[in-house]
């Protein structure tokens, strides 16, 4: 039990980061602002990425601990930095990891040089984990039950989902007026590999009557549930053939389909003043390929000599009693998971008129260019006990004629002190862009309890005299 509990607390030193994606966000020189907000304000005759580097970010972080809490060579032991991170979380505490990779993206404009309206398309890949840290689990696999008298462990704690996909995407957005900037995104996704745990409940009890040492009562309730999709052929005996092709197929050709959308806008309350919000991924995804779902549902209670569930010498049999008690099941019916729906929304104040004699550019004006931009960012995610939301304060300013620098302040429950900072560039025709997060955890990675990042490369392409 104890190496059990030490191999689930190992997988929280990956993530525990929201999809927010704040230094992208409005950052409209950048032709992926528009896949946070379809209503962004861009303009371009056409745009294309360069394939499989147009957009590459990934979330990776912890907020309990660091790689230097559990690896430092200080003189501690490894068990006691565990239960060191055990004791100071909770049951709250979010793991999330998040990685995504632009297949390929591109967009142009519908209609002459003077159409206010412009089509995208793109597939990208993604993978999302999200765990809530299992405590009550967790303490009883490292301690054990010996010391926990009295204690109900809650099974519910085991919260977690994860997937694999690909989402092929067409979006469209219209500048209507002189003001308002309208647009929507139509989503189809593909699920190579789903695993989805986010309804159990039950306990386990272990009590004891006064004056009998060595006389316990204990009960386990369980109604735990773990639903599966594109990853059983993997764990069966005979197979015989390469899990990283085989989930790629799965993921692009052959996975579960789903369909979703994303809409935004932008208005301009006056010429420097300016309002978006969006919403993206409101979907769901058909669970339909290599279905199995696994359940533990029952009751067991024991009143005797404490068992050690070795499966031999167990008092009165007791291992079997628990086997029939709580049986495992396995299913293969369909089901529906639903995406992680984020909510953006943002005020910004422009100031600081450029001198380019240019009549228009590609990053977000309605008639004159402004270099400096002050604002604040909502942001909100669903997920299954609670939602995440986080507020971010930013400064965006043109260095150059394309250059462009963003910096953000975030608050969110993971960190009090998220300095973000974006670069985006653009040399002719190639667009290049850099944003990072947390950029004070850079000092020391290994000290670091969150960090995240994104780059990419495109090529964008105006009129001949813009």
């Amino acid at each position: 039990m104890k190496k059990i509990g030490l191999i689930l607390i190992m997988l929280f030193q990956f993530s525990s980061f929201s999809q927010n994606k704040e230094v992208l966000y409005n950052f409209t020189s950048i032709p992926q602002s528009s896949l946070v907000n379809p209503g962004a304000d861009v303009s371009y005759k056409f745009y294309f990425g360069v394939p499989l580097l147009s957009g590459v970010s990934a979330n990776i972080g912890s907020k309990s601990f660091s790689a230097y809490d559990l690896f430092a060579d200080n003189g501690v032991d490894f068990n006691d930095k565990v239960r060191s991170i055990v004791n100071r979380s909770s049951n709250t505490d979010k793991t999330h990891i998040n990685q995504q990779l632009e297949v390929f993206s591109g967009g142009f404009r519908v209609g002459d040089r003077d159409s206010k309206s412009y089509v995208s398309f793109g597939v990208y890949q993604e993978f999302d984990f999200l765990m809530y840290f299992p405590k009550d689990v967790a303490v009883l696999a490292l301690d054990g039950n010996r010391n926990h008298i009295g204690k109900s462990f809650n099974l519910g704690d085991l919260n977690l989902k994860a997937e694999v996909l690909s989402v092929f995407h067409i979006g469209f957005h219209k500048k209507v007026s002189e003001k308002l900037v309208l647009g929507g995104r139509a989503k189809i996704y593909s699920s190579g590999a789903n695993i989805t745990a986010t309804k159990n409940s039950g306990y386990i009890y272990t009590g004891q009557n006064a004056g009998t040492p060595n006389f316990y009562n204990q009960a386990i309730s369980s109604n735990l549930e773990i639903r599966t999709a594109g990853i059983a052929t993997f764990r069966e005996d005979d197979y015989n053939g390469n899990i990283a092709s085989d989930l790629a197929r799965n993921t692009f050709l052959d996975g579960s389909l789903g369909l979703g959308f994303d809409a935004g806008l932008t208005y301009y309350f006056k010429e420097n003043l300016q309002f978006t919000a969006s919403v993206v991924d409101v979907g769901f995804i058909k669970q339909s390929k290599d279905v199995q779902t696994y359940t533990y549902k029952g009751f067991y209670k024991y009143d005797g000599v404490n068992p050690i569930f070795s499966g031999t010498n167990d008092p009165e049999n007791a291992f079997d009693e628990f086997k029939k008690a709580i049986p495992r099941d396995t299913l293969y019916s369909k089901y529906t998971t639903w995406r992680p729906v984020k909510f953006y929304s943002s005020m910004q104040y422009s100031f600081g008129e450029s001198r380019s004699d240019e009549d228009c550019n590609c990053k977000g004006s309605v008639g004159r260019k402004y270099v400096n931009a002050v604002g604040g960012q909502l942001f909100m995610m669903s997920m299954p006990k609670a939602p995440f939301a986080a507020f971010t304060a930013f400064y965006q300013r043109s260095i150059f004629e394309k250059l462009d620098a963003k910096v953000t302040y975030t608050f969110d429950t993971f960190s009090k002190k998220n300095i973000g900072l974006g670069l985006s560039g653009t040399i002719g025709k190639f667009n290049l862009y850099a944003l990072v997060n947390n950029v004070l955890e850079y000092k020391d990675v290994t000290k670091a309890k969150s960090l995240a990042f994104q780059f990419g490369f495109n090529f964008v392409f105006q009129d001949s005299d813009e």
